[in-house]
């Protein structure tokens, strides 16, 4: 698959964002990157994988969750959907520009095409997704899925299997951010068509795995009722293994903090495409 060069995908990238955010829509796909050529014919997918994150930068952490649900489930036809939300509640837009982000979210969409492709047995060959890289100007969690389900790009009937980290999982059950009432009703509509793959994160700041599964228990035996959650909804939530105990952690973070006290490290944070990018433009250097 040949790649674009980092300067014309920002180009590209910086005028569809432009566009987008003059318009009146609130979702839109900049870009697709298909495993194929383009006059290749594409499945109808029956389930859409969508990956929400900042990607500030994409990480390795981001392509093991991704693979991890592709491999997962090889029987099943998937499209794969890297999103952006340019007015996120709680992050701010800096340090890379939005343009920049969506360049790196373009090589990482090539950059998991071929890894699935080299890490996949030939008995076990999922079905490689077409990816789309878009971008939604909603910043909370069950608006962008309402977005994504109304914009007429996916069948209407399209099944949404969201990939977070546990972390995630914790803000989108926190009530403060469903004014005014602060319950969790308005996930209703979400959590009763679509699903959450949630990748635990023991850690110091968010537990033990133990800890963290007591989540969902408590979820289907009832005790989050009180704050309008449903203990159906937990049957459509699973939690899934994160890194290996030992192994170290991987985050945007870390990646950013590398860029400029650590180059070196970067060849075990990101894919090697965005580790050029990152170096090649200086998007940390400030």
């Amino acid at each position: 698959m040949e790649r674009p060069s980092f300067q014309s995908l920002q180009a590209h990238y910086a005028s569809r964002l432009k566009q987008f955010q003059t318009s009146n829509r609130n979702f839109e796909v900049l870009a697709s990157v298909s495993p194929g050529h383009d006059d290749d014919p594409v499945s109808s997918p029956d389930v859409l994988y969508v990956l929400d994150s900042s990607f500030n930068p994409p990480t390795l952490a981001h392509r093991r969750i991704v693979s991890s649900a592709l491999l997962g489930d090889p029987s099943r036809s998937p499209r794969l959907l890297l999103l952006l939300a340019t007015q996120n509640a709680d992050k701010p837009s800096k340090p890379a520009s939005f343009e920049d982000r969506l360049a790196m979210m373009d090589l990482f969409a090539r950059d998991l095409l071929s890894h699935l492709q080299s890490t996949s047995s030939e008995t076990s060959q999922p079905s490689l997704p077409v990816i789309d890289v878009a971008v939604t100007k909603k910043p909370y969690f069950m608006d962008k899925a309402a977005e994504i389900e109304g914009a007429g790009i996916y069948p209407k009937s399209l099944e949404q299997v969201h990939l977070t980290g546990y972390d995630t999982l914790i803000r989108i059950f926190d009530p403060k951010y469903y004014p005014p009432e602060h319950t969790l009703q308005p996930l209703e509509p979400f959590l009763s068509r679509h699903r959450l793959r949630v990748t635990l994160r023991p850690d110091s700041n968010w537990g033990s795995r133990d800890e963290q599964e007591a989540f969902l228990r408590d979820l289907a035996d009832g005790k989050k009722d009180e704050i309008g959650a449903k203990r159906e909804w937990a049957p459509r939530i699973q939690l899934v293994e994160g890194r290996k105990p030992g192994a170290p952690s991987v985050s945007s973070t870390r990646a950013r903090e590398a860029a400029t006290t650590n180059p070196q490290d970067l060849d075990w944070l990101v894919p090697s495409s965005i580790q050029e990018m990152i170096m090649s433009e200086r998007l940390y250097s400030n």
